[in-house]
């Protein structure tokens, strides 16, 4: 079966979220999934719920403790870079029938990783790869090469009235 590109992005709430909802959907296909989450180095409930699916489903952080504040550090690029040779390695296997790229965007609004070599590891990945790509303000070109595109925009959010990230809901 042909894999498409799928790409989650906006302001809105609910990018990851819709990627890891894809990642539940396959693993009960019997699909292996790889989330590879740039950016990402702390404890997120995703981590817990998916390690339920250890066997069908693998997720890797490629990212410090911290979220990036202000300018990258160079140990911010190598991970990113790492990630994305690891993952482009992956992608053209086809071992995993769907690999998601959480925070790709991100990846690249902080030109922690190129946008050419992102775009190269969407055309060089088995045919039969899902792949989706999450994060705020996904580069046009990136679009242009998707497949389906989902803007979350956000109308309403709590966190402006003050409530922090909460274990089971944003974090």
């Amino acid at each position: 079966m042909q894999g498409y590109v799928q790409v989650y992005t906006g302001n809105g709430k609910g990018k990851t979220t819709a990627a890891m909802g894809q990642a539940l959907r396959a693993a009960g296909a019997g699909w292996k999934v790889y989330i590879a989450q740039f950016v990402k180095g702390m404890h997120y409930s995703e981590l817990d719920s998916l390690a339920r699916y250890s066997d069908l489903i693998h997720i890797k952080q490629y990212g410090r403790d911290c979220f990036i504040h202000g300018d990258p550090t160079q140990e911010d690029c190598d991970l990113a870079c790492n990630a994305l040779e690891e993952v482009r390695r992956i992608t053209r296997s086809g071992e995993y029938r769907m690999v998601i790229l959480d925070e790709i965007s991100i990846a690249l609004l902080y030109n922690l990783v190129d946008l050419q070599d992102v775009l190269s590891l969407i055309r060089e990945r088995h045919p039969d790869v899902e792949l989706i790509l999450t994060g705020r303000k996904a580069p046009e070109e990136i679009l242009e090469v998707a497949d389906l595109i989902t803007e979350m925009r956000e109308v309403k959010h709590f966190y402006q009235q003050g409530v922090q990230a909460r274990a089971g809901i944003e974090k």
